[in-house]
Order: structure tokens, then sequence, then C-alpha cells
């Protein structure tokens, strides 16, 4: 039987306050908690020991105890008398259990060192049962660019369980949302945790996303390049007319003011589509039109 350093369960120092013991049982105690941590023995036993840990720390007479005489618990046989003179106030602080939590921890679940230290009637009685929030749920969910164009209804399976969710138009790739109280079930009637959805937004189209705004290009023939005139293109969500002013250059490009990406939860606000012009060179050039360019390119040259 070895001395139990109860404040290296709690991750604490010996000036811990009773603040710092109280924080630092609560988060251990959820964290190997029997009921979130089903089958398995290894946890079970952790709860045990930082349930016993508390059971010290937490009592101002246990704690005094424990500091003065710890080290020295085998040469002392006073567990007994000690237990006899504060039976009346161990009885009393039964109502301070609120701060223990309840499951798969009983009477028999102290070590001999406890024993040795306390005695058995040193235990406090009447544990209260604490609600613990359930755990939160971390799922993806796979959309195209084109799927969350619009506002749409998705229905998710998780858990075993189907959950209607509306996604909000404009989502970016690797965002994440809140579904509140769809995690995992509360424990002795606590709330439910939440359910945090990350969006994994891949792009078959032709548009490039960056925030709000789409970019993409287009063909854009040599003689409308040269010499101006009206074509119909395509935007993200249908085609436009757009005129072409003359000597128009390769890579020039063109902003097309609130014909981007949806803008996130703002109703009918829009970034802007950057449309890059690719001259297309043409092919097949009859003979007629090998002359027409030889001749302008002598023009050109002449400087006429």
């Amino acid at each position: 039987m070895e001395f139990i350093d109860y404040y290296k369960i709690l991750d604490l120092t010996k000036d811990a306050t009773e603040s710092d013991i109280k924080k630092a049982y609560r988060k251990q105690a959820r964290k190997y908690h029997p009921d979130l941590n089903p089958n398995d023995n290894a946890a079970k036993a952790k709860f045990q020991q930082i349930n016993e840990a508390n059971e010290v720390l937490s009592d101002p007479e246990k704690r005094k105890k424990y500091d003065q005489h710890g080290h020295d618990w085998k040469q002392r046989d006073e567990a007994h008398q000690y237990q006899r003179e504060h039976a009346e106030q161990h009885q009393q602080r039964a109502g301070r259990a609120g701060e223990q939590f309840s499951g798969n921890f009983s009477e028999h679940d102290f070590s001999d060192f406890f024993e040795s230290m306390f005695g058995g009637g040193a235990r406090q009685q009447g544990r209260s049962q604490v609600k613990f929030r359930g755990q939160d749920v971390n799922a993806e969910l796979h959309l195209d660019l084109k799927d969350v164009y619009k506002t749409d209804k998705k229905t998710l399976t998780v858990n075993g369980k189907n959950i209607r969710l509306t996604i909000p138009a404009g989502v970016e790739n690797g965002q994440t949302i809140k579904i509140a109280g769809h995690g995992g079930e509360g424990v002795n009637g606590g709330p439910n945790g939440d359910l945090y959805i990350t969006f994994i937004i891949t792009n078959t189209t032709k548009f490039k996303r960056e925030g709000n705004n789409l970019h993409t290009t287009a063909d854009l023939d040599l003689y409308t390049a040269l010499l101006g005139g009206e074509i119909t293109t395509d935007t993200f969500d249908g085609k436009v007319k757009l005129i072409i002013k003359p000597e128009t250059q390769n890579n020039a490009k063109v902003k097309l003011k609130g014909k981007g990406f949806p803008i996130y939860k703002r109703e009918g606000e829009y970034g802007d589509l950057f449309i890059t012009w690719q001259i297309k060179m043409p092919e097949n050039l009859t003979e007629k039109e090998k002359e027409l360019f030889l001749e302008l390119s002598k023009i050109k040259s002449n400087g006429k």
C-alpha cells in the first residue's frame, strides 16, 4: 500500500484554492465518467481515483489531515478516532455532495490508503446526481459549388438520426456551423451536446471562387476583338449579352457587378464576376482571307 498523491491525480498544486479543486475535479470527472466511457475499465478506475481525491481535498478537515499526515500514514493510527470526533461534521457536510459525481462509484471503491487515513465512516453520503452535458459531435457535409449558390435543404444522418438542415447560400469551403442540441445525449438528464458541421465544397464548374467574387475566362474571336461588337457569354446562373470594345486586348478583364457568388446570410447580395478574355485566333483560313491579312500587314508596316 503506497501513499496516494491526491493533488497529482487532479493535476493541482498544494496551494490550490477551493475553486481550483472544484474546477479540476469537474473537468477530470466529466472526462472519465463511466456513463461517457462505457465498458472502459481504465476510465472507471481513473474516475474512482478522481472521486477519492476530491473527497479529501474538497473537505477542509480531510485536506488538513492529509497535508499534515499523508506521508506518515503508516506511523499513525488515529483514523478511527478522527472518524468518531468528526462524524457529526461529515453528516452536516453531506449536503455539499452536490459537487460530487455519481456513477459506478460505491462505498467499496475507496483505496486502502483512504481507509487507513480516514476510516470507512469518513465517507460522505447522499451524493446527488450531477447533470452532464452531452458530447459535441463533428460531421462533414460534402457539396459542389453549385449546390451552395442558392439556399437549400438537406437531410443528414448523424448517429442514426435524420436531421433536416437548411444550408444558407454562400457558405464557404471549410466553414463550420453549429446545430444546437443535436450532439450526444446528456447524462443524468443533462442537456444534449451540439452538432458541428464542416462544409467540404468541391468545384466542378468553370468558375473560380475567391470570397464572394467569381472569376472565369471566355473566348473572344479575333474579329470581334479588333472591331468590337456584341457577344453572349456565361455567368454562374445563366447567360448575358456584352458589348465588346474595339481593339480589346488578349487577357483583358471585364467586371460584371453583382454577378458573383451570394454573400452568406445577406439575402439578395452578391459579389462580382470577373471575365478574362482569351482571344481565339482564326483557323483554316481561306486563300482570300490570307490575301486580306497579307494586305493588312503591308498597310500596317507602311504606316498608312
